[in-house]
């Protein structure tokens, strides 16, 4: 009765001590050596493995044994299906498993997170019943260091869905604030970021009283990175655009920047053009991106597909050239990403190009956000009704009164 009591003490005291290391916020490796000493020092338990369930069986504690079990050894079939406190003698195991007596599994929510061998321990310690209590203490510890690793993980996410709250805000405040709708002329944008940060960006800047530059871009790849080099994109564009109008100039010196500064092979298509209100002609270049749509009065299609390749590919844009086009009245224009186009339906076809221009020839005298949202609910539609679509989609569109 007296060498039981006293070991009832001696567990107390270790429970005690487990308590005040979880308490105390040590790493887990600290955490592990405090188990280690406490089931040797206090429990008199002198040969043990710990192995937890994290991608794989790991050993994470191992004393008293000839095999040392952190050399990478995997459990039998024979272990992992245990979910009671077993004999290993019960168990048909190599000669490695045979420095251990028992096996103690450790349970979270009905599931196995662990085990622990035992060999070569106290005498109080032969019977399966007193074994509970080394499975409680591993429970308790190894529940804890769990939890720790849960919470930190959520605090890890928060930060993260604040770093993209940040992000998004930042990318929100890269569109222009307002666009013109007078007698001369309306342009109208819509963005659907496929997540909560696009890799698409347009743009409209006043030059002068005559003039404006408009452009629609997109990043290869999304998410973060894709925003950042956006970012990138616009600041340089607006700063460029303060040197110089020349629209050459303007696009090589992107694509240099671009170069020297895309992450993980990313690049850019984009769409620039200026025009002026005076003389009714669209300066235009095409770097590789969709062509947009210029609707004439008459419903006749002209693409804008002059320029040059894709920004950051090159140093040194290989070729570039700068087209003019006049541009009559009741002209309609559409820029849009390939978000448009590539939406697929079950039978893998294509909205693409040809259902886009059907739909402006069809819908052309809708005002621009009327004529958006209906061409946003056809390609919902051929999308069996989804918004769930996999990529960004903008829409930059021009009326020339």
């Amino acid at each position: 009765m007296k060498k039981e009591l006293d070991l009832k003490k001696l567990e107390l005291s270790a429970l005690l001590e487990i308590t005040q290391a979880i308490n105390g916020n040590l790493t887990d490796q600290d955490l592990y050596k405090i188990y280690h000493f406490t089931l040797l020092a206090q429990l008199h338990i002198s040969r043990l493995s710990l192995f937890v369930l994290e991608d794989s069986w790991e050993c994470k504690v191992n004393f008293g044994t000839s095999y040392n079990f952190k050399n990478g050894e995997s459990l039998p079939d024979a272990i992992t299906c245990l979910t009671e406190i077993s004999y290993v003698t019960d168990l048909n195991l190599d000669a490695q498993w045979s420095e251990f007596e028992t096996v103690v599994p450790i349970l979270q929510n009905k599931k196995i997170i662990a085990f622990v061998f035992i060999g070569n321990s106290h005498d109080y310690y032969s019977t399966l019943g007193a074994l509970s209590f080394v499975q409680t203490l591993s429970n308790i510890i190894l529940v804890a260091m769990q939890n720790r690793r849960m919470a930190r993980q959520r605090l890890a996410e928060e930060a993260i869905r604040n770093e993209i709250k940040i992000a998004r805000e930042v990318q929100t405040m890269l569109f222009p604030k307002g666009l013109p709708n007078d007698d001369a002329l309306a342009i109208h944008a819509s963005y659907l970021p496929h997540s909560s940060i696009g890799g698409d960006y347009y743009d409209y800047i006043q030059i002068d009283a005559d003039q404006f530059l408009f452009c629609i871009a997109d990043v290869s790849g999304k998410g973060v990175p894709a925003s950042l080099l956006m970012s990138n994109f616009q600041a340089g564009l607006r700063t460029i655009l303060r040197q110089t109008t020349n629209l050459l100039t303007i696009v090589s010196e992107l694509n240099f920047l671009i170069y020297c500064n895309a992450i993980a092979e990313k690049f850019i298509t984009a769409f620039f053009g200026i025009y002026n209100r005076q003389t009714k002609v669209l300066s235009y270049v095409n770097a590789g991106h969709n062509s947009p749509v210029l609707l004439h009065e008459n419903n006749a299609v002209q693409l804008l597909t002059e320029g040059c390749t894709m920004l950051g590919i090159f140093e040194t844009l290989p070729f570039i050239s700068l087209t003019e086009v006049p541009i009559p009245a009741k002209s309609l224009m559409l820029c849009y990403t390939d978000g448009l186009t590539e939406v697929f339906n079950t039978d893998e076809d294509e909205y693409g190009l040809e259902n886009t221009i059907k739909f402006l020839q069809n819908y052309r005298y809708l005002p621009l956000p009327k004529l958006h949202e209906e061409l946003l609910e056809e390609i919902k539609e051929h999308n069996q009704g989804s918004t769930n679509f996999h990529d960004d989609i903008t829409l930059l569109s021009c009326r020339f009164k």
